[in-house]
């Protein structure tokens, strides 16, 4: 049985803070971090896996987790936990990734509807993120907000749904309490000045203490 998805799943970004990635991804995991997505998919290939594996050294000294994003090979190149796969997905994609990766491997993919989540799930997939939730400028090209109750309109669905998108510690219990079983964050994690002190506040305000 796969052990339960932390509640928080934090997506990598090279860019906006002058601390080098794995310094930065070394400090989530201090803060409580237990499930990376490896995203900075910019970079070519050779340094890809180069940086790859030196966020996954990071994130099993920690005991965390580990996916790579829209890159079966690379996960399985590097022993991830998985592979998150972008929106358009189709039902090969993710029939192939399961063949392809290790038995027991996640696969998880990018929604922008809840009936994107529904397909995702009929194709197979162990968890789906949803956005964008709130306004943000990371997501300028997938329409408005959906809002926090958008998962309301699919009491169906069985597969965990992680909220996605000008997530913050503030706004975050509307998706908890509307059903989304966690939250992705990147830019209030990578960007910030403390990526420990922002995961510790994630994470206190998504168990309802802050």
């Amino acid at each position: 049985m796969t052990p339960a998805l932390s509640p928080l799943l934090v997506v990598t970004d090279r860019t906006g803070s002058t601390r080098p990635l794995v310094e930065r991804v070394v400090a989530s995991l201090s803060g409580g971090a237990r499930w990376i997505w490896f995203r900075d998919r910019d970079l070519d290939t050779a340094a890809r896996r180069s940086l790859a594996e030196a966020v996954m050294r990071a994130v099993r000294m920690a005991g965390a987790r580990l996916v790579v994003g829209g890159d079966v090979m690379l996960a399985r190149a590097v022993g991830a936990d998985g592979v998150h796969l972008g929106g358009h997905a189709t039902f090969e994609d993710i029939t192939t990734a399961r063949r392809d990766l290790p038995p027991g491997c996640l696969i998880g993919v990018s929604a922008h509807s809840p009936d994107d989540v529904a397909r995702a799930e009929q194709a197979g997939v162990d968890y789906a993120t949803l956005s964008p939730i709130f306004a943000t400028p990371s997501k300028p090209g997938y329409g408005p907000a959906l809002g926090p109750d958008a998962l309301r309109s699919r009491r169906d669905l069985r597969i965990p749904v992680f909220a996605l998108g000008g997530i913050t510690s503030e706004n975050l219990h509307s998706c908890r309490d509307a059903g989304f079983a966690g939250i992705v964050v990147m830019g209030g994690v990578m960007r910030a000045d403390d990526p420990s002190a922002a995961v510790r506040a994630y994470l206190k305000a998504w168990d309802g203490r802050g």
